[in-house]
């Protein structure tokens, strides 16, 4: 029996489409008219919606439109961004990061301290003092109502539900729940596995990305598989860890047992060592000691590790993490070179990409998918 769309129903999606045209113009003043000729919906239908939209605080009055003629001008409006914030929390051995995102997923403040990680009551307690703290500073009324929610994002697999982290080898934290947060905070929380937070992030600002496989230089080597928009994790919660498969059988101890990982040639730890990135890049650049001898072993075993992935996903591969912004043409071009070595093939140097996002892109990741939900149901 076919189901019968209610008039409220009716109202609910002309609500929808009318707050995510606006939304979509990202900060272009949009009038009535244009509205109802988008949709081709009466004015007085699309009209009532705005009053609505602006009487919840969705929407405002941004300015009015310069009439062809002469006569009244139209109202223009836009979405109120800070109507709701989200929050996400990037969780590291040493320090901490924190970031309040708008609807556009746009940061509007970001801070970070120094501090020891330790699986303990008081080092969350510690930690929730900071995020009470950085909520605070944010001055906004009734933060209950506007925090869509929380993300916490480590280094460890997690939940499908974000509930549990269930393989946390790095911060030797597996088995922990979120409720070591939850029964402090007031907002829904949940975990995010590092790299899967840098990929929707990647997707945020991609919006022509379909599918791709993410790396994640960054402190440790992680990696996304995104597929038609979607970052997929597998049966087991372990896709994409490809900083586990095995790069030089006799190499040095990986953090999960196991020797010679591409974790231990492909991270930020492997290559830097302690040294500041900064500076070790401006000896790459300038010929100085071992750091270009350092820096081409390591574009080696990465462009290894491209070509053996590419031949499984023939997509494209993004470049993110802490290590993206030094890369540099020439750098993409040796991996190529590396590739193409490696591989039967003969492709167009079209594949390998820089991320988009190379700043904060792990934490705004965490932030992101409470916006997204609360997008989808306006």
């Amino acid at each position: 029996m076919t189901r019968r769309i209610t008039p409220e129903q009716i109202k609910l999606n002309n609500r929808q489409l009318i707050y995510e045209y606006i939304y979509s113009q990202k900060g272009c003043n949009v009038s009535q008219n244009e509205i109802s000729k988008a949709f081709h919906m009466s004015r007085p239908t699309v009209a009532g919606n705005l009053s609505a939209l602006e009487k919840d605080g969705l929407i405002f009055r941004s300015g009015l439109l310069e009439a062809d003629q002469p006569g009244r001008k139209s109202v223009t409006w836009s979405i109120a961004e800070d109507y709701r914030i989200a929050l996400g929390v990037e969780i590291l051995k040493h320090s901490v990061k924190i970031i309040a995102v708008n609807l556009y997923g746009h940061a509007l403040k970001c801070a970070k301290f120094k501090t020891e990680y330790s699986n303990n009551e008081k080092y969350y307690g510690h930690i929730t003092g900071k995020v009470k703290e950085f909520i605070s500073s944010l001055e906004i009324n009734d933060p209950s109502q506007k925090i869509l929610g929380i993300g916490f994002a480590l280094q460890g697999l997690v939940s499908e539900d974000g509930s549990k982290v269930i393989y946390g080898e790095i911060l030797k934290c597996t088995g922990l729940t979120i409720d070591v947060f939850t029964k402090r905070l007031d907002y829904p929380c949940r975990f995010v596995h590092e790299p899967d937070g840098a990929a929707v992030s990647e997707l945020w600002v991609s919006p022509e990305l379909d599918s791709a496989v993410y790396l994640s230089m960054s402190e440790h080597l992680g990696g996304a598989l995104i597929h038609h928009r979607k970052v997929l994790n597998g049966m087991h919660r372990h896709s994409a860890t490809f900083e586990h498969i095995t790069a030089c059988p006799d190499g040095n101890l990986c953090y999960c047992g196991k020797r010679g990982c591409y974790e231990t040639v492909c991270s930020k730890v492997a290559l830097l060592k302690g040294e500041d990135p900064d500076e070790f890049f401006r000896r790459v650049r300038n010929g100085e000691g071992d750091a270009p001898e350092r820096w081409r072993v390591f574009l080696c075993y990465l462009g290894r590790l491209i070509a053996h992935l590419h031949l499984v996903a023939d997509t494209k591969f993004i470049l993110g993490g802490h290590l993206a912004p030094y890369f540099t043409a020439d750098d993409i071009d040796v991996l190529y070179k590396h590739v193409r070595e490696m591989t039967p093939f003969v492709e167009n140097n079209d594949y390998i990409l820089l991320s988009k996002m190379p700043s904060h892109n792990i934490t705004i990741g965490a932030a992101l998918p409470y916006v997204m939900k609360f997008l989808e149901g306006v």
